[in-house]
């Protein structure tokens, strides 16, 4: 059974770092993209960043290009948001997704973590 676990949100001031996790079990691990997503109060769910299968591609939307880094780590069912430049506008419930491609829709979310920018 499929199963996403973030964590690593937190309180921090603007201009702050966070770096998110998100543990992945019981599926083929090297058989999914993995998405970052986040919700805002009273918005809707939007894509953060994705990275694909072999780790070679990443994406990012334009609100956090040169702030965010997705990446796969070194244990081989991680992957993790580090977050640089923080802002309030950041301030949302973070999400990882599985997904086939980069490209598709998501098939598996996790439970969430809350990612708050205030001073």
């Amino acid at each position: 059974q499929l199963q996403l676990v973030e964590s690593g949100g937190g309180l921090v001031q603007p201009g702050g770092s966070l770096r998110l996790s998100c543990v992945a079990t019981g599926f083929t691990w090297d058989d999914y993209a993995i998405g970052w997503f986040r919700q805002a109060p009273g918005k809707e769910r939007t894509g953060v960043s994705c990275v694909s299968r072999s780790g070679d591609y990443r994406n990012y939307a334009d609100s956090v290009k040169g702030r965010f880094t997705i990446s796969r780590g070194n244990a081989k069912n991680t992957v993790y948001l580090q977050m640089n430049s923080l802002k309030p506008e950041d301030t949302a419930i973070y999400y990882c997704a599985a997904k086939y491609y980069c490209s598709g829709n998501p098939i598996g979310w996790g439970q969430g973590t809350q990612v708050t920018v205030s001073s």
